[in-house]
């Protein structure tokens, strides 16, 4: 269950904001002042924050700032009856992701911390299958950065588009890619190839790559669809 952290002052607010997001299956720590919010934060891990801005002994500005020195990356939606666009500029140069305006609609509300969390988690999602600068495989190495790689038959050099593809199927590993898809990816269709192009650079890999090109153990093809790299 993601896990957020709220923050609100008026006690009928916090109760039913609680309420209604617990419905809605996350689990909430709620606090009623600055201070409080900065110590739980410290404390413990939180998935989203939201925030008021008008509280005792911190403001919620304040509060989102000592948030931002912990942790870059956490969602903070401000809440506040500050409505002008000055408010709203002011909230998210302190950090802030959102901000909605009191009073507001509790369905909004509701939404807002879904897409938060959910881009939060593509965030995650996308940052844990980024691959290393540097991957192996059988006797190869390819450094994606330097484009330099070692191959069968020793060090070598790959082009852009090589180095495009390359990494396409590797992390798409044990998956299918369509020509398609590569076709949108290495050569974003600024420069539409004909049909032999791609099955030539899968030629030209293999060579540098495959002890049998001809029975290929990591760069398979799928007849009529596309190709797969295979771990």
């Amino acid at each position: 269950m993601h896990r957020i952290l709220l923050v609100e002052d008026e006690e009928h607010l916090q109760h039913a904001l609680k309420l209604n997001l617990e419905m809605e299956n996350y689990t909430v720590f709620a606090v009623g002042d600055g201070n409080s919010a900065v110590k739980a934060f410290r404390e413990q891990k939180f998935d989203l924050v939201v925030l008021d801005i008008m509280l005792p002994e911190m403001d919620g500005l304040m509060v989102c700032e000592h948030i931002r020195l912990h942790d870059s990356d956490v969602p903070v939606l401000f809440l506040s009856a500050k409505n002008t666009p000055a408010d709203r500029i002011n909230g998210l140069r302190k950090g802030a992701d959102d901000y909605l305006t009191k009073p507001f609609d509790l369905e909004e509300l509701i939404l807002r911390v879904g897409k938060l969390i959910e881009k939060k988690e593509k965030l995650i999602k996308s940052e844990s299958g980024k691959l290393p600068t540097e991957y192996a495989f059988g006797d190869n190495t390819i450094n994606f950065e330097s484009y330099e790689a070692q191959g069968i038959n020793g060090k070598i050099e790959l082009t852009k588009k090589e180095i495009l593809l390359m990494k396409l199927l590797i992390e798409n590993t044990n998956q299918v890619v369509s020509r398609e898809h590569i076709l949108k990816v290495v050569w974003d269709y600024t420069v539409i190839p004909n049909t032999r192009t791609i099955d030539n650079f899968i030629l030209s890999l293999r060579k540098h790559f495959e002890r049998d090109p001809k029975n290929p153990e990591f760069i398979q093809s799928v007849r009529g669809v596309g190709y797969k790299f295979v771990a």
